[in-house]
């Protein structure tokens, strides 16, 4: 019998694409990912046997996730078209990176996925798979099988009595991960329509997240947020600790129609407090201690880097190549901002790093100014020369 390897979410489209493979005779070998979400894993499982899987492979790779996927884009400030912080693309290649090598282990020749046909999901698993071991051949059921919409594979699992937790009334696709919610689908279709409150699982309302301003401060070292509130954290606490903190205020929902690389747009509300935060403050200690030129060149290659991500490219030399400018910057990347979180909103009050940049006796325009005034005549007409006819 043929092997499968297929990255297995519990969800309505891996549950459909269990039963669908296992009639067509092909031995399905699960494979899920412990990115943070918050996740109970027995009734995935269940699920899964139900459907006819031969056995499930569960890794936690939390820690990884972390340090190789999340902190690179972090010290890279990768913010897709301004608005998505990348918590699903970035998870992506890493579940790629698994499926390869459960593959391997299983002397599998088949790793599928249950993205769809037009998302940008099916590209970054597949071309990450590729680029890892380009003999492997890749199955797509959505882009394949004869259901049309989210309802007709609600029918089917029923039919087949494999439960599912998803209902015609509520009928969002939801992928989340200890950096971020991506959500899509049912109303939200409508760019026009408000998202209901229910769509949202992390962040408060307007109407009932907290009024009273808070104060929070967050240490990094070389370009990796280690402290909250002067207290060390290890990585996956010290985000869950913002995202609980941020969520209260209401903070960290996106509403995007982004451009996706198939050749679509499409309408996603996103929700990341700690990242949104993170990434904040990350560029206030940035602002502090590179000079004008790389911090000039690094905010150019941010959009570069977020675009490698949400182009499914994690694993190419290009991103290997901007990671060594990326890093040789976060040397001195360490200090604490200080922000003041508000009804919604946040806002920087404060940053100091030993590695600053900044000279109080250059910038004042008070008692124990140093600079010399006198000069700026001559560097504005050498810089102005080139235009002068």
């Amino acid at each position: 019998m043929r092997k499968v390897i297929l990255a297995y979410s519990g969800g309505l489209d891996t549950a459909c694409c269990v039963k669908w493979l296992s009639d067509r005779g092909f031995e399905v070998i699960c494979f899920m990912a412990d990115l943070g979400q918050p996740h109970d894993f027995a009734p995935a499982k269940k699920r899964a046997k139900v459907a006819g899987v031969s056995k499930i492979y569960i890794k936690d790779l939390r820690q990884e996730f972390i340090r190789d996927f999340i902190w690179p884009a972090l010290k890279a400030n990768a913010i897709y078209e301004e608005k998505y912080t990348l918590a699903t693309a970035l998870g992506r290649p890493l579940i790629a990176k698994y499926l390869v090598d459960v593959a391997h282990k299983e002397k599998a020749h088949y790793i599928a996925h249950g993205c769809t046909g037009k998302g940008n999901d099916q590209l970054r698993i597949e071309v990450s798979s590729m680029i890892l071991d380009h003999k492997l051949e890749i199955i797509a059921p959505l882009r394949i099988w004869e259901f049309k919409t989210r309802e007709e594979e609600i029918r089917y699992l029923a039919k087949h009595k494999i439960p599912i937790d998803v209902t015609k009334k509520k009928l969002y696709s939801i992928d989340e991960n200890i950096w971020g919610i991506s959500i899509e689908c049912g109303v939200l279709e409508d760019p026009w329509r408000e998202p209901p409150h229910n769509a949202y699982r992390l962040t408060a309302s307007l109407a009932s997240a907290k009024s009273k301003q808070v104060y929070l401060t967050i240490g990094f070292k070389a370009g990796v947020p280690v402290e909250i509130n002067g207290k060390k954290y290890p990585a996956s606490d010290l985000i869950k600790k913002l995202n609980a903190i941020a969520g209260a205020f209401g903070i960290g929902r996106t509403d995007l129609v982004e451009n996706r690389l198939i050749g679509i747009k499409s309408r996603e509300i996103y929700e990341a407090p700690a990242a949104h935060l993170l990434i904040a403050a990350h560029k206030e200690i940035e602002s502090l201690v590179l000079d004008r030129e790389v911090a000039h060149k690094k905010q150019k290659i941010a959009l570069d880097y977020a675009d490698i991500i949400y182009y499914g490219l994690w694993f190419t030399p290009q991103k290997k190549k901007l990671d060594n400018f990326i890093n040789k910057t976060q040397k001195n990347v360490t200090g604490t901002v200080r922000l003041k979180l508000f009804k919604g909103g946040f806002y920087c009050v404060g940053r100091k790093s030993p590695y600053s940049l900044y000279k109080k006796e250059l910038a004042t325009y008070g008692k124990g100014d140093k600079f010399d005034h006198s000069k700026a005549k001559g560097f504005i007409k050498n810089w102005a020369r080139p235009y002068l006819k």
